[in-house]
């Protein structure tokens, strides 16, 4: 409006500055958005290596620990680690974006079970009650439920109820669990790098600011070949042609900063719980138990 009612041309910016920084947020929004799309993707990565080998639990488990209730222990021992682990990854941590307006609105579309029910009420289902009291007294309660099935493993093989060769595996699985356990742990405890983070949304406002004044002149040339009423107002589509093109840039960011931190409760997680559920359905269905099928609902349960 100024550049057109009261000639203020010193408004105009150079169309080369525009794209220069144009070209330099472009490649450093895309680099955001592969490095936390790589994030979400390894995320979900570990958490399927967690499905496969928690079956794997269950049927050596179930086939090779004579005693049955044994058998039962271990596979409950196992989906305790579960809960517990699922709980760790749903802790806040400052740096996470669940809570922002662009989150909040789709939370209406989805249920975190973790923030309905404390974990307290849940591990007497799966534990002694001697066993749930010294977990949940530990700064790290699923570590701790790894110990006590490491605990629970020796014992059994030193009684002779479970043999060297299974004993060797199922213990190898209870290294698989601490290693995608402390892998887990890492991308929840340290975020996508913030100087990454703040230079990316710092070039995309500036560019956003800058990009208007940039189109003023060039538009403004449009006016010589223009014949009707568009003459003289073709300064009016930088309006609505900056708008767009802002929030094509402003919508990457978001994307990528929707995907920074995979167990933060937003919509775009990896979907922990459900998995969970599923490891304990089919777990459950080895040891001859019905349980109800968790994909089952009209909300979607992270």
């Amino acid at each position: 409006m100024l550049y057109k009612l009261f000639a203020f041309t010193w408004l105009s910016v150079p169309l080369t500055i525009v794209v220069l920084l144009g070209t330099a947020t472009s490649f450093i929004v895309g680099f955001k958005n592969v490095q936390t799309y790589n994030r979400a993707t390894e995320a979900l990565d570990i958490w399927v290596d967690i499905l496969g080998k928690s079956r794997r639990w269950g049927q050596i488990a179930r086939d090779f620990v004579e005693d049955k209730q044994l058998s039962r222990k271990l596979v409950y021992r196992h989906l305790a680690w579960l809960t517990a682990l699922r709980y760790e990854l749903r802790r806040p941590r400052v740096w996470e974006g669940a809570g922002k307006r662009f989150n909040a609105e789709y939370r209406r579309f989805y249920r975190v079970p973790e923030w309905e029910r404390d974990i307290d009420e849940l591990l007497p289902d799966y534990l002694p009650p001697s066993e749930a009291a010294q977990a949940l007294s530990s700064p790290s309660v699923p570590t701790h439920i790894l110990s006590l099935q490491s605990t629970s493993l020796r014992m059994l093989h030193t009684t002779g109820c479970l043999g060297s060769h299974f004993y060797m595996e199922l213990h190898r699985s209870l290294g698989d669990f601490i290693s995608l356990q402390s892998r887990a742990e890492g991308f929840k405890n340290f975020p996508y790098p913030r100087q990454y983070a703040t230079v990316s949304s710092l070039f995309v406002k500036f560019f956003c600011l800058l990009f208007p004044f940039g189109l003023l002149h060039e538009f403004d040339k449009l006016n010589d070949g223009m014949t009707g009423f568009m003459q003289g107002n073709m300064i009016w589509l930088v309006v609505p042609c900056s708008v767009a093109v802002s929030w094509m840039y402003t919508s990457l960011e978001q994307v990528g900063e929707s995907t920074e931190n995979p167990f933060e409760g937003g919509a775009n997680d990896v979907p922990i719980s459900t998995l969970c559920s599923i490891i304990e359905r089919d777990l459950k269905e080895m040891l001859g138990e019905q349980t109800a099928d968790p994909t089952v609902g009209v909300i979607i349960a992270l």
